[in-house]
């Protein structure tokens, strides 16, 4: 029996993790994610994007992980700060190619790349601001305001409360809930929902918490 290239196991880690979270999406969409991943491995190698090295596990904790916020996603459109190396704002771009995407980081290595991956994979939605969080500004705002592991809610929150357009979301992904940080959050903001996610092949604890100002 042959034994499955290293992209293969990764498409298959990856293909069963879509169905496992019951995403349905284009055909295209897994090959454009494999692409992706392979841009970042590359970069990775001179850039230091991310600690995490093994293939495997990158299709675990940056794609699905991100894959996971999906069903949580509405119209847009949508900001992604601390953006990092697109985690997951890049991600939800490929998966959501209607979707406008803005991906924000002040790390110009980190720009760099984003600026890279979304040229290679021709990823007409999305746009790439280096800049930091509180020197930026949109007409309009963002309907809905996401991080993953950016900063604490407080934080999160009162840097871009300038950004979010009125009656729009912020995303909040957390591992464990922290009492003290939720109570924290700043006045007029409450936690309108709280989405324990299940990423398929992570045994960790992993939140989606879904803020808007309070009424």
């Amino acid at each position: 029996m042959a034994i499955p290239s290293q992209a293969g196991r990764t498409g298959e880690r990856l293909q069963r993790g879509i169905d496992a979270l019951g995403l349905s999406l284009p055909d295209d969409v897994s090959p454009r994610l494999l692409a992706y991943l392979q841009e970042l491995e590359k970069w990775n190698a001179a850039y230091n994007l991310t600690a995490i090295r093994d293939p495997l596990q990158m299709v675990t904790r940056h794609l699905l992980d991100s894959l996971a916020l999906l069903p949580l996603i509405g119209a847009g459109p949508v900001l992604d700060v601390g953006s990092g190396a697109g985690l997951p704002g890049l991600v939800l771009a490929i998966a959501r190619p209607d979707l406008a995407v803005a991906t924000l980081d002040s790390n110009g290595k980190k720009a760099r790349f984003m600026r890279h991956a979304a040229r290679a994979l021709a990823l007409a939605n999305v746009q790439v601001v280096e800049a930091r969080v509180e020197d930026h500004e949109v007409v309009g705002g963002y309907a809905q305001i996401m991080s993953r592991a950016f900063a604490s809610l407080a934080d999160f929150v009162a840097g871009t409360r300038h950004l979010l357009a009125p009656g729009g979301q912020w995303v909040a992904m957390k591992g464990k809930l922290e009492s003290a940080e939720v109570s924290a959050l700043p006045s007029g903001c409450r936690i309108a929902a709280t989405h324990r996610l299940q990423i398929p092949g992570l045994h960790e604890d992993r939140h989606a918490l879904i803020l808007t100002e309070a009424p």
